[in-house]
């Protein structure tokens, strides 16, 4: 595991890289809670900001990469004087982004995870990395 913080004069970004297995997931959350207390976040907002994160860090780890333990998942938070982005990326066998496009054909639980992220986002981004291999999932949410 690995993180590290820097800022880019609008902001601060912190990294998290983190190994592709859920019990990790609790620390994606851990850095959200300690990112926002550098801002004033109601306790629903920042519920809800946790409720998506998880629901784009399991997506990495139940499918990026089949079933092992074999990968990584990077979470980037980038905190802005207007807002908050998290971007999740793995480099695991990828996806077709069109596939997430729309609301789920179904109940199922990958789709209902986006629909999730998509009603809580301002913002939403999804698409596979350079070159095809493994995902980037990028979520804005505006902050007062």
């Amino acid at each position: 595991m690995e993180s590290y913080a820097t800022t880019n004069g609008a902001g601060r970004i912190v990294r998290l890289t983190i190994p592709a297995r859920p019990e990790y997931i609790t620390l994606c959350r851990l850095a959200l809670t300690g990112i926002g207390r550098l801002r004033a976040l109601s306790d629903e907002l920042l519920a809800d900001l946790k409720l998506a994160l998880t629901e784009a860090a399991s997506n990495s780890v139940r499918h990026a990469y089949g079933g092992q333990d074999a990968g990584v998942v990077e979470i980037s938070y980038e905190l802005l004087p207007d807002r908050l982005v998290i971007e999740v990326t793995d480099d695991g066998g990828g996806f077709d982004p069109a596939e997430a496009a729309g609301p789920p054909d179904e109940l199922s639980e990958g789709g209902l995870g986006i629909a999730i992220i998509r009603a809580i986002a301002d913002d939403v981004q999804i698409a596979a990395q350079p070159g095809g291999k493994g995902s980037r999932l990028r979520f804005e949410k505006a902050l007062n």
